[in-house]
C-alpha cells in the first residue's frame, strides 16, 4: 500500500510529461524490485509501440527518453488481439509475468520477442502490465529483473495491475492538463498561438538574446481590409481569410527554423517571433507573408513591421519596446496593397539591405557648406511683401449693426387685494 501511496504522490507533483514518465516508471520499478522500467504508448496511426522512458539500470543503447526507439505492434500480438478485446470490454487488464525461458506459470500472453528481448539484454524476467485510458488500450507498464534474480510470480503480477492502474489515472489527469494548457495557449479560429504565450516565449526569447547573444525578431502584421470583408462579405468570409492568413504565417515560420513562433494576437494582429535567424533572413520571410498575402482573393493584403537585434535598434531591455518598434512600422506601413514590409533601425527606417535612410540637417550648427539660405527665428514675426501682380486685400466690411428693439410690454400680473367686507355686524 506504502508503494502505491508513493507511486500517486510522485506522478501528482510532476511538473511536465516526462517528470510524469519518469515517476511512473520509478515507482513501479521500486515496488515491484525490479532493476529496470520502461512505459510504452501504442500509436494507433503508424502502429507501433513507442518508448517514452528507460529507467533503472539501462543496458547498452537504451537511453532515458529514446527520440525513437519504436518496435512495430505486430510483434506484440497481446497488445492487438486477444488482451486488446478483454480490457477493452470492461475485462479486468491483468499483468502477466514472462522468464528468459518462456512465459511464467504458462500465461496466454506468451511473446518470444520479449524472451529474446530479456535474453539480448542480460534479464531473467520481467512483468508486463497494460495501460487502459478510457476504456482504450493506451500502453504498457514493463518492469525487469536481471538475470539470476527470482522470477515474478503471481502475487506480483497482482500488484503490477494495481500500479498500472495509478499509473493511467496519473497520465489521465496528465492528459487532462495539457489539454487546458494547449487552450490557454491556442487560438480556436487559427490553431497559432496567442497572446499569452507570444508573451511567455518573448521573455524567454529575451534572456537567451542577453546571455547568449542570439538574434532575437519580432514581426508583427496587420491584416487589411477584414473590417470590409466582415461588413460586405459577411463573419464567416472574414474568418475564412484569417485561417487562410494563419496558413500563410505558419508556412513563415517554418522557413525561419524550431527556434520561430507564429501566433494571432487577437483581431486582425499577428506576429511572428523568431530566434537565431539573421535580420535580413527575417526580413526576407516577411516580403514573402506580404506578397502571399496579397495573392489571397480577399482582404486588401498585409501591413508588415519588423524588429530586431540584428539591426541597430539600440538594447532592448523589455519586450514592450521589442513590440512598439515592430508595431510601429506595421502601422507605418499600411499603404498600397502589397507593400513590403517596413524595417526599424536606430537612425529610423530604411529599406530592406539598403543603406540607412539621411536626415535633413536642422539647426545653425548642423547647415550644410555652401547653404546661404536666410533662416527666421521662430519667435520673429515675419510677413512677406504682397506680390506685385497681387491686388491688395479689401478692407474687411463689418456689417450694419440691427437697432436695438425696447422690450415687448407686456400686462403686468394681476394680483388679488383683499377687501373688508361690507357686512356690518349689529351688538
Amino acid at each position: 500500500m506504502r508503494a502505491v501511496v508513493e507511486l500517486a504522490q510522485a506522478m501528482a507533483v510532476a511538473r511536465s510529461a516526462r517528470e510524469t514518465w519518469r515517476a511512473a516508471a520509478r515507482g513501479a520499478r521500486r515496488a515491484l524490485g525490479g532493476s529496470f522500467a520502461a512505459l510504452s504508448v501504442w500509436e494507433r496511426g503508424p502502429g507501433r509501440l513507442r518508448v517514452l522512458v528507460n529507467e533503472g539500470e539501462r543496458a547498452s543503447g537504451e537511453e532515458e527518453f529514446p527520440e525513437d526507439e519504436t518496435y512495430p505492434v505486430h510483434r506484440f500480438p497481446e497488445i492487438t488481439e486477444f488482451l486488446h478485446e478483454r480490457w477493452a470490454r470492461g475485462g479486468a487488464p491483468h499483468a502477466w509475468a514472462e522468464t528468459a525461458e518462456g512465459p511464467a506459470g504458462g500465461e496466454a500472453g506468451y511473446c518470444h520477442q520479449r524472451v529474446a528481448a530479456l535474453r539480448r539484454r542480460g534479464r531473467g524476467a520481467c512483468v508486463v502490465a497494460p495501460l487502459v485510458l478510457d476504456g482504450r488500450a493506451w500502453g504498457e507498464l514493463y518492469v525487469a529483473r536481471p538475470a539470476g534474480a527470482p522470477v515474478f510470480g503471481q502475487a506480483e503480477a497482482g500488484l503490477a495491475t494495481v500500479l498500472a492502474a495509478v499509473v493511467a489515472a496519473g497520465l489521465a489527469q496528465l492528459h487532462r492538463l495539457e489539454e487546458a494548457r494547449r487552450l490557454a495557449f491556442t487560438d480556436p479560429l487559427t490553431g497559432l498561438a496567442n497572446r499569452r504565450l507570444v508573451d511567455q516565449r518573448l521573455d524567454e526569447a529575451l534572456e537567451r538574446h542577453r546571455d547568449e547573444g542570439l538574434v532575437l525578431s519580432l514581426v508583427v502584421c496587420d491584416l487589411n481590409g477584414l473590417k470590409r470583408v466582415n461588413d460586405t462579405q459577411g463573419h464567416a468570409v472574414g474568418d475564412h481569410l484569417l485561417e487562410r492568413f494563419g496558413c500563410v504565417l505558419s508556412r513563415g515560420a517554418a522557413r525561419l527554423g524550431t527556434g520561430t513562433l507564429a501566433a494571432r494576437l487577437g483581431g486582425d494582429e499577428f506576429c511572428l517571433l523568431a530566434l537565431g535567424p539573421g535580420a535580413d533572413e527575417v526580413v526576407a520571410v516577411a516580403e514573402e507573408i506580404c506578397a502571399a498575402a496579397y495573392a489571397l482573393d480577399v482582404g486588401e493584403g498585409v501591413a508588415c513591421g519588423v524588429a530586431s537585434t540584428g539591426d541597430p535598434i539600440g538594447p532592448v531591455a523589455s519586450a514592450r519596446r521589442l513590440f512598439r518598434l515592430a508595431d510601429a512600422g506595421a502601422v507605418r506601413g499600411e499603404g498600397p496593397r502589397g507593400a513590403p514590409p517596413r524595417r526599424r533601425g536606430a537612425r529610423g527606417e530604411r529599406r530592406p539591405g539598403g543603406p540607412p535612410r539621411r536626415r535633413r540637417p536642422r539647426g545653425p550648427g548642423r547647415r550644410p557648406s555652401g547653404d546661404t539660405r536666410v533662416r527666421h527665428h521662430p519667435r520673429a514675426p515675419h510677413r512677406a511683401p504682397p506680390h506685385p501682380r497681387q491686388a491688395p486685400p479689401r478692407p474687411l466690411r463689418r456689417a450694419p449693426r440691427r437697432p436695438r428693439l425696447p422690450p415687448r410690454l407686456t400686462r403686468p400680473p394681476m394680483t388679488r387685494i383683499p377687501t373688508l367686507s361690507s357686512r356690518r355686524f349689529i351688538s
